[in-house]
């Protein structure tokens, strides 16, 4: 029997001298018993796979909000895409896989219903403004149980990584900027996949200089920029892609959003419309029936703003739970 000690040791024995060891993590909010066979990171990963927000992003949008196939992506595909393209660097690296898993596995858990359309109408109704990677933290942190107690308690690897998955602020593990930049590099590249197949733009309309420098396939491209942060970011603790590749993706970013994420052709002004007016009709509802928050959430309401609830309640919602409710509230 293989058990959390002999892998802790192992990491010491094979992991570069900057990943992080579990047996160093910063902890738990509230200390707990170590299990016997699996580190604290791993046990992070299986309590984010096994939650209900995790199972719920296979029915979040990623960008397409009215899936005409099969094969596009949603909330919870791209969550397994940059996860499996941030540990390939982080075996590249020999940094530790299992806290990049975990970072991977939890970072979108916080993401609303219709995708950014969604987070766009919910940062304008609640008043404190609303940021998908902050509504992460809370979920694992506040509003998923562990047991039959709020909160996941994981560690303090996991949670900043969750955290600063986006934004300004650098993960302070090698792993977390890991799957900050993967999460970049999964959502540019299957986004053009998506975008193609669906007819909004074809290969050839993608910025020919970005196609030389990445590749010409989706394939071509996430190996590029994968054996690229690899080969930048050896014997150091700063996880980088190289100028030329940083930019070239950049650029296929920009691309992205004035063709794909702006285009009328993926989210019409109707679309747009319905998004703000499903959103904005369910904010206004449970606002004016706490008592239906309440019922939800009946050991937060005593102490927490019924407003950030509120807020709560809704982001928490798949499309078509949003969609269906927003049905009966109008009846």
């Amino acid at each position: 029997m293989i058990k959390r000690a002999d892998v802790e040791n192992r990491e010491y024995l094979y992991l570069s001298p900057y990943a992080t060891k579990a047996a160093e993590t910063r902890g738990r909010i509230k200390p707990e018993e170590k299990c016997e066979v699996r580190t604290d990171f791993q046990r992070d990963r299986d309590r984010i796979i096994h939650s209900k927000s995790f199972r719920r992003l296979m029915h979040k949008t990623q960008v397409f909000l009215s899936l005409e196939g099969d094969h596009f992506r949603t909330r919870l595909t791209h969550t397994i895409e940059v996860a499996q393209i941030a540990r390939t660097i982080a075996r590249g690296l020999a940094l530790n896989e299992d806290l990049t898993e975990a970072i991977a596995m939890g970072h979108d858990l916080g993401h609303t219903p219709f995708g950014h359309s969604g987070e766009y109408v919910l940062n304008k109704l609640y008043s404190k403004g609303f940021r998908h990677n902050q509504q992460s933290l809370r979920v694992v942190d506040v509003l998923e149980f562990h047991g039959n107690k709020r909160g996941m308690n994981l560690t303090a690897e996991v949670r900043d990584g969750i955290l600063n998955h986006t934004g300004s602020v650098m993960p302070f593990t090698p792993e977390g900027q890991i799957v900050k930049t993967s999460d970049r590099i999964a959502y540019i590249n299957h986004d053009i996949d998506d975008a193609i197949r669906s007819g909004v733009i074809s290969a050839d309309d993608l910025p020919s200089e970005c196609i030389r420098i990445l590749g010409d396939s989706h394939k071509k491209r996430i190996d590029t920029l994968v054996k690229d942060m690899i080969s930048n970011s050896e014997d150091s603790a700063i996880i980088r892609l190289s100028d030329e590749k940083l930019a070239a993706m950049n650029e296929l970013r920009s691309f992205m959003f004035e063709n794909v994420y702006h285009n009328i052709e993926v989210k019409s002004a109707d679309d747009a419309a319905r998004i703000e007016t499903v959103i904005e009709t369910l904010y206004r509802y449970y606002s004016d029936h706490p008592e239906l928050i309440i019922r939800e959430f009946p050991d937060l309401a005593e102490h927490t703003d019924m407003e950030e609830l509120v807020k709560d309640h809704i982001a928490g919602m798949t499309d078509r739970y949003a969609e269906n409710t927003y049905q009966e509230i109008i009846k």
